[in-house]
């Protein structure tokens, strides 16, 4: 080994500057740290050159080696007390993965001594394990982070243009008929041309990934011959994961990543990450020693106060980060800002928000971390979406994010679901849904694009199994059943819902249709869980988080083309319109029918809705006037946006309803554009005074032609 130089203490990780790396490590309260450098292709098993590092500069351990190239593999030895009672697992038989790592070399080989206690010890994690994890746990690796990214531009599309699409990196390619089998399941497969044309057919603006920060996969589920296949185990918050990468050598999955981007990037398609930043991988008190927990454990994790043996747990997974800590708030923002700057990432929305913003033990949306995003000038101007609850006390957060976030809408889908299965007393709350959740997001300067609906998403029923389960069957995963939410509501309709097979058949896929013209019709953001617009199905499991396998994987074979070609059409159809994607409120209430000039509400006999039919138990029908004169919108250019009138009839009953259009828009000129009891392309003009007779449980959308498309 060359000469070693002090090094610089930021940045944080390891950085080559062409002639050698400069080593940066956060560890506060460590007594000493160890440099670990391992030779990938040495015949030996990771062969181990070991560098103490004698310079420090406030907590953070440096050093600079010349010679060093992009490609080295390396990790940490960090010494220090071992007192899990006062918060302390330093054990430095433990080699660490760098937090700051910008890639790994490869997945976790369970065994013992990635524990930092003895496993079967009758003191269980008060014991102290003498085991080398070295052979066992996958190296950081040492990247260059040049890239060719020629005249890449992202697409800022804004927001209330957005329409997204939730997707997993493996399940997404797997089995696409059209990407070549060596680069199915990776980055590579996203940037395909036969998947950026089917993204682009479909009419998506942008992608958001599930998990693909390095992760871990549970020892409980290997040993059962499953997987962490959702990702939301985070060990590296700077890594893109090594299971997506077709080409794994010298860290050149992150080059792959890069040149994904790249792909869709040109296409117009933005990228938004779904992160992790509320725990890792590390689980509670009995979980591994991978990296934070081992390099300063009380300098990273939220432990109880009155013993800090045990961790917080607002997550579900063992354990939540501190994000009320400076180094922790530094460490989530230069993971953000990197895959911003260096990425070249268009967004965020983030796994369990709520917890984030825990001040103490209370929810506070005004937290150090919401204060900091705020004030960034690079983080503050991409995509931020919330999930805005966590399993704590107060943790359900839905409307109480701060102005320039996006929500998930978890209000919309109850509010949809509840309708379409012909709940009760909705039509008020269905008003507020189909406006953009004015009484959400309203009163805080916020804009309908705040709202982001779905009706399913990655973590439950798929779209077609929604409307065809009444229970869950999630047998495969190993829990006797009893994962997952508990069961289903019934999309049969009870005894008056149809008793014939084939009428069952239809009124489902008429379902699957209603749910998604609802979607895609309401105010604010729509989003779209991959495969939903083409029948997908996980064959009634709600919780597939451990699937990697055909369950999972969109099965391309047996798309409902029909299905995709009314998806399609409904989307473009949002797209050519701005009456359906309003930056600003309606200027009348939701939930008034006096007339706005924007919008109006009516019965289905054609009378105004006044206020007691709102919440009339069995009223599950209404007919919505838009008008598109009545935008009252701006675009960025000053050009004020006009549009068709449109007039949409919702009956969520289980009866045809003879729709009268109401007098005031009787002699207009329509042409019924959409019914989703029919997916055939429809240009059907209507005779004046003519009546519209809507099918139980469907949708009518007519429109009122003004401009020439």
């Amino acid at each position: 080994m060359k000469k070693i130089y002090p090094g610089k203490p930021y940045p944080l990780g390891a950085t080559y500057n062409g002639k050698g790396v400069n080593f940066a490590l956060y560890a506060d309260n460590a007594t000493g740290v160890e440099l670990c450098l391992f030779d990938a292709d040495d015949e030996r098993k990771d062969p181990e050159v070991r560098i103490t590092l004698t310079e420090r500069t406030h907590q953070v351990w440096h050093c600079y080696l010349p010679d060093i190239a992009p490609g080295q593999l390396y990790g940490y030895r960090v010494h220090g007390p071992y007192e899990p009672q006062n918060g302390h697992r330093f054990n430095a038989n433990k080699v660490l993965i760098d937090p700051y790592a910008k890639a790994i070399s490869g997945t976790i080989n369970w065994h013992d001594s990635l524990f930092g206690y003895e496993l079967g010890h009758e003191a269980e994690d008060l014991s102290f394990s003498e085991s080398d994890s070295a052979p066992f746990i996958p190296k950081a690796v040492v990247v260059d982070q040049a890239f060719d990214w020629g005249d890449d531009q992202p697409p800022r599309t804004p927001y209330h243009q957005t329409i997204i699409y939730e997707t997993h990196v493996k399940g997404f390619t797997q089995q696409h008929p059209d990407i070549p089998d060596e680069i199915r399941g990776t980055y590579a497969a996203i940037g395909h041309p036969a998947c950026i044309k089917y993204l682009t057919q479909l009419g998506v603006t942008a992608i958001e990934l599930m998990p693909v920060h390095h992760f871990v996969a549970d020892r409980h589920l290997v040993e059962k011959g499953l997987t962490n296949y959702w990702g939301y185990n985070t060990v590296g918050f700077f890594a893109p994961d090594i299971r997506y990468a077709g080409k794994v050598e010298n860290g050149l999955q992150v080059q792959e990543f890069k040149q994904m981007v790249k792909e869709l990037h040109k296409a117009g398609i933005e990228v938004i990450l779904d992160v992790v930043y509320n725990h890792t991988g590390e689980g509670n008190h009995m979980g591994p020693t991978l990296s934070l927990k081992g390099i300063d454990n009380s300098s990273y994790y939220r432990l109880v106060d009155d013993d800090k043996r045990y961790y917080k747990d607002y997550t579900g997974t063992g354990n939540t980060l501190n994000a009320m800590l400076p180094n922790v708030l530094r460490y989530i923002m230069d993971s953000l800002r990197y895959w911003i700057t260096e990425m070249h990432i268009d967004g965020f929305r983030f796994d369990l928000a709520a917890t984030l913003a825990r001040e103490l033990h209370e929810v506070n949306r005004l937290s150090g971390f919401f204060d900091i995003i705020y004030q960034d000038p690079i983080i503050s101007q991409v995509k931020l979406i919330a999930e805005p609850w966590d399993i704590g006390e107060g943790g359900y957060q839905v409307g109480n994010f701060p102005a320039g976030w996006g929500e998930w809408n978890g209000k919309f889908r109850d509010c949809i679901r509840d309708y379409w299965i012909g709940a009760d007393s909705m039509l008020g709350e269905f008003g507020q849904r189909f406006t953009g959740s004015p009484d959400l997001y309203q009163d805080d300067y916020r804009k309908p694009t705040a709202s982001i609906n779905f009706v399913t998403a990655h973590d439950g029923f798929t779209l077609n199994d929604l409307v065809s389960y009444n229970e869950k069957h999630n047998e495969a995963n190993g829990e006797d059943n009893n994962d997952g939410e508990s069961h289903n509501r019934s999309w049969n309709c009870g005894a008056e819902g149809p008793t014939d097979d084939q009428e069952v058949i239809r009124l489902r896929n008429r379902q699957k249709r209603n749910l998604l013209t609802t979607l895609f019709l309401s105010q604010g953001v729509p989003m779209l869980v991959a495969g939903d617009e083409f029948g997908r199905t996980q064959h009634g499991n709600n919780n597939a988080y451990c699937q990697d396998n055909e369950i999972s994987w969109l099965n391309w074979a047996e798309a409902d083309e029909s299905l995709l070609a009314f998806t399609q059409r409904l989307i473009a159809l949002r797209k050519n319109h701005p009456v359906f994607r309003r930056r600003q409120w309606f200027r009348g209430k939701p939930v008034k029918g006096k007339g706005p000039e924007d919008i109006a509400w009516f019965l289905p006999e054609g009378g105004e809705m006044e206020d007691h039919n709102w919440d009339h138990d069995f009223a599950r029908s209404l007919g919505i006037y838009l008008n598109g004169l009545g935008l009252h919108s701006i675009d960025a250019y000053g050009e004020h946006i006009k549009d068709d009138n449109f007039y949409i009839m919702f009956n969520a009953h289980h009866e045809a309803i003879e729709y009268t259009l109401p007098g005031v828009l009787a002699h207009k000129t329509w042409q019924i554009v959409l019914d989703t009891n029919n997916d055939e392309v429809l240009e059907q003009t209507l005779n004046k005074d003519e009546k519209i007779s809507v099918e139980g449980r469907s949708v009518v959308v007519l429109r009122n032609k003004l401009f020439n498309e």
